[in-house]
C-alpha cells in the first residue's frame, strides 16, 4: 500500500489506463497498480470494488473514492483533487 492510498486497477496495453497513469505521473502522485486478468469473467476483485469489470478503476482511500471508473472522470478527478491550485 502506498502512503497516498491511490490504487489503479489496470490492464497492460489499455490506452485508457495509460492516459490515467500519465496524469498520475504528471501530478507526481504515488500510486499502486493492480493488474486485472484479461478475461472479464476473472476480474472479481475490480468488480467487487467498482461494480463493473472494465478498467481503469481508481480507488482513493484518503478521499473516500471506492471505485471510480471511466478514464475521463478519473483524470478530471485527479486534476481537480491533486492539481496545482
Amino acid at each position: 500500500m502506498t502512503d497516498s492510498g491511490l490504487i489503479l486497477y489496470e490492464l497492460p496495453g489499455c490506452p485508457f489506463c495509460a492516459r490515467v497513469k500519465v496524469t498520475l505521473d504528471e501530478l507526481d502522485l504515488e500510486y499502486e497498480t493492480k493488474t486485472v486478468p484479461s478475461s472479464h469473467s476473472q476480474r472479481t476483485e475490480v468488480e467487487n470494488v467498482s461494480g463493473q469489470t472494465g478498467v481503469p478503476v481508481l480507488v482513493d482511500e484518503d478521499n473516500g473514492v471506492d471505485g471510480m471508473a471511466e478514464s475521463d472522470d478519473i483524470v478530471a478527478y485527479l486534476e481537480e483533487t491533486y492539481g496545482a491550485a
